[in-house]
């Protein structure tokens, strides 16, 4: 992941903070903000895009976008949006890329706190932000991060497995329906995109898997459509990333009123 800070945010632009309820398949287009910012769902799911790729936040995690990066968002089930600006002489200790971290008891009744409707001097807003601020140093990166492919010919493939993510093709299948080979892909998603074919297959479907399992989808009709075998490989794949299996994660949507 690079580092670079997009800086097309216009210097007295206001970065957003606040909580709405927000309808399945809101999207908010690519804009940036001269702060940074932390977006929650407290119920519902989102994935936050720039041009590295997508990262997709369940319930139970949070992203960052730093000061001045190009980022979209799109919300998947009914989403109660936390969102809480950091203005930019406070980011120093954040990373300087988007990314998505696990959220703690403590985070989470923090943001909750800080974009919630009772009032608070600036001087209780400062205080309470600097202690969601430390509490992110304190957790570990969980990303759920799906690279963006720069070069054209895994723009195609990849093209193709976004419209179907449930696709069973295989590498040398995915290479002659956009015309290269079998190792060229291979070589190209390791060196474009850090990871092999079947890995970011995986992530791409996991990600489409959180989107449906969101909207109310039973967890069998979900590893069918997604591409998985068995609803047991499934569940065993969604566990490894997200960190619980994908009817504890329904359970919690259904707790947080989603």
């Amino acid at each position: 992941m690079q580092k670079t800070r997009h800086s097309s945010a216009l210097p007295g632009e206001r970065t957003p903070q606040g909580a709405g309820w927000l309808p399945h398949g809101y999207h908010l287009e690519s804009h940036s903000h001269r702060d940074g910012q932390l977006v929650y769902a407290a119920a519902g799911a989102f994935a936050t895009t720039t041009e590295y790729g997508t990262w997709i936040a369940p319930a139970d995690r949070i992203t960052w976008t730093p000061p001045g990066f190009e980022h979209s968002h799109r919300f998947y089930g009914r989403t109660d949006a936390r969102i809480l600006a950091v203005p930019a002489e406070e980011c120093g200790d954040l990373a300087e890329h988007p990314c998505v971290f696990a959220v703690s008891p403590l985070l989470r009744e923090g943001i909750l706190a800080l974009t919630g409707d009772r009032a608070k001097s600036a001087d209780a807003d400062r205080r309470l932000r600097a202690v969601v601020l430390d509490e992110l140093g304190e957790i570990p990166e969980r990303s759920f991060h799906l690279p963006a492919p720069r070069d054209d010919r895994l723009r195609a493939a990849t093209d193709l497995l976004h419209a179907d993510p449930g696709r069973n093709t295989t590498l040398a299948g995915l290479g002659r329906a956009v015309g290269t080979s079998e190792r060229t892909l291979s070589r190209l998603f390791r060196t474009d995109l850090g990871m092999s074919f079947h890995r970011w297959r995986t992530i791409l479907r996991l990600h489409h898997a959180v989107i449906r399992l969101t909207d109310g989808d039973s967890v069998t009709d979900t590893a069918i459509s997604c591409g998985w075998s068995t609803p047991s490989t499934f569940i065993e794949a969604f566990t490894a990333v997200v960190g619980q299996t994908p009817g504890r994660y329904q359970a919690g949507l259904r707790d947080r009123g989603a």
